[in-house]
């Protein structure tokens, strides 16, 4: 746990440093996830330490779906911050042990790994991700079982994922191989990772993310 908790923090940091860089159109530019901003992605990572408190009043703005209130709750904290203290807020709260009320700090970590891709490979910034880092997220990822079934087994199944970077594998069939990095942005549905995936699998995968319509 405390490996975790030390990596968080290092992803944080590294997420305000790419925040500091950003220009005003920078901010405002569609990022991976549908629909967000970068702004919004970067909001939503101010998000990541509410307690029942916290989260009672996000609850209150219920949209029909968590997805669709969490896109909200990013949206609303987006339009109360300025860039500068959406930057200061994820750097200055690094080091805390706090998590979202019903997640672990692999969820945390997750959410971290991927919205700091979110943002990066739109604007074209190239931000190294640790492989041992997306190895823990990557499992975590394909062995939740709540809510089930995750979109990333459905997808994965019968696949094999193996790591050229670092001493990593999931599952058995056809191989798929690639980067970690890349491997953890598929298993959350990130299609911009595909094309540094390779192996007899990558029919299959690529097949199931067209049929899914991404």
């Amino acid at each position: 746990m405390t490996e975790i908790w030390t990596l968080i923090e290092s992803r944080r940091l590294s997420v305000a440093g790419l925040l500091d860089d950003l220009s005003p159109a920078e901010w405002e530019k569609p990022s991976l996830c549908p629909g967000w901003t970068v702004r919004d992605v970067a909001a939503h990572l101010t998000l990541q330490q509410m307690g029942l408190r916290d989260a009672l009043p996000v609850l209150t703005h219920w949209k029909g779906s968590m997805h669709r209130t969490i896109a909200d709750a990013a949206r609303r904290r987006s339009a109360e911050l300025t860039t500068a203290q959406i930057a200061a807020d994820i750097r200055d709260t690094a080091a805390r042990r706090r998590r979202n009320l019903g997640v672990t700090p692999l969820e945390t970590l997750t959410d971290l790994l991927v919205h700091e891709q979110d943002m990066a490979i739109p604007l074209g910034r190239e931000v190294p991700m640790p492989p041992e880092a997306a190895a823990l997220s990557c499992k975590r990822v394909l062995t939740m079982r709540m809510p089930p079934p995750q979109p990333s087994m459905r997808r994965t199944a019968g696949l094999r994922l193996v790591a050229t970077d670092i001493d990593w594998s999931h599952g058995t069939g056809p191989e798929v191989a690639g980067p970690m990095a890349a491997l953890l942005l598929i298993t959350t549905g990130r299609t911009v990772a595909l094309p540094r995936l390779s192996g007899p699998g990558m029919a299959a995968l690529t097949a199931r993310f067209e049929a899914a319509g991404g």
